[in-house]
């Protein structure tokens, strides 16, 4: 007799295949209970009890995002791009200031100089120049070229109206992250603002290839930027919320036309 069609073949039993086990290694499962092994490590990251400043540090982030930032704050939320950035301050690194060490030895070759009779050579060297009074100083005297602002000063209000008389006085500007990158190149734990007001003759090229680009960049988007508000970003909880509220409205109005 056929076999019948669609009727499957008989499927051979498989044998067992036996664990060889080493009398030398024994399995000896851990016990987590009291008294036991140690547990396995946790991220324990949202339990930990963080410093004040921290927490303030965090909230004031998410305040950013949820409130509505006015132009002239959030203008300082766009900095440099990085590529832009690292070109920027290998040139301020070669104008940086002299520091306490070197300004020890060159007055100490001036008294040498003067107590053999002789009349020191002094050249004013070109140096980048800081602080926010004698910065500004330089802008209003329409002596600076460049100025170069950091994003994170603390309160904002000391550099807030920089930009816009950087713009008033036609001179090139830029927002950089990190008021501390910019002091160590003054020799400060941080700087708010720098200013470069020349350059040596073996760096104009390069330092003009940089105003053209920073121009582009900041002075003339200014009025992209004076109309661009900042903030207004919601929780994710608070967005799903939103999002099934549109839905059901949107249910609503499409069973009312039909």
């Amino acid at each position: 007799m056929a076999p019948k069609k669609g009727a499957k073949a008989p499927v051979a039993a498989k044998k067992k295949v036996e664990k060889v086990v080493n009398p030398l290694f024994e399995k000896r499962p851990k016990q987590f209970g009291i008294g036991g092994a140690l547990p396995p490590k946790k991220d324990l990251h949202r339990f930990v009890r963080w410093p004040k400043v921290v927490n303030l540090q965090r909230k004031k982030r998410i305040l950013k995002q949820r409130l509505k930032v006015p132009p002239p704050i959030h203008q300082f939320s766009k900095t440099l791009d990085k590529n832009l950035a690292t070109s920027l301050f290998k040139v301020l690194l070669k104008y940086r200031p002299e520091d306490k060490a070197e300004k020890k030895e060159r007055l100490l070759k001036r008294a040498q100089a003067e107590a053999e009779g002789k009349t020191p050579e002094f050249k004013k060297p070109i140096v980048v120049k800081y602080g926010l009074n004698h910065v500004t100083y330089l802008i209003e005297q329409n002596k600076a070229q460049l100025v170069i602002i950091a994003h994170d000063v603390d309160p904002i209000e000391l550099v807030v109206w920089l930009p816009a008389l950087c713009r008033k006085m036609e001179i090139p500007y830029c927002i950089v992250k990190g008021k501390a990158r910019l002091g160590t190149i003054v020799h400060k734990k941080t700087a708010s603002v720098l200013c470069l007001t020349s350059v040596k003759n073996e760096d104009k090229m390069e330092f003009s290839k940089i105003l053209e680009a920073i121009k582009a960049n900041f002075n003339d988007k200014f009025d992209e930027t004076r109309k661009r508000w900042g903030g207004g970003v919601m929780g994710t909880k608070s967005q799903s919320k939103t999002k099934a509220k549109e839905r059901l409205l949107a249910k609503e109005a499409a069973q009312r036309m039909t």
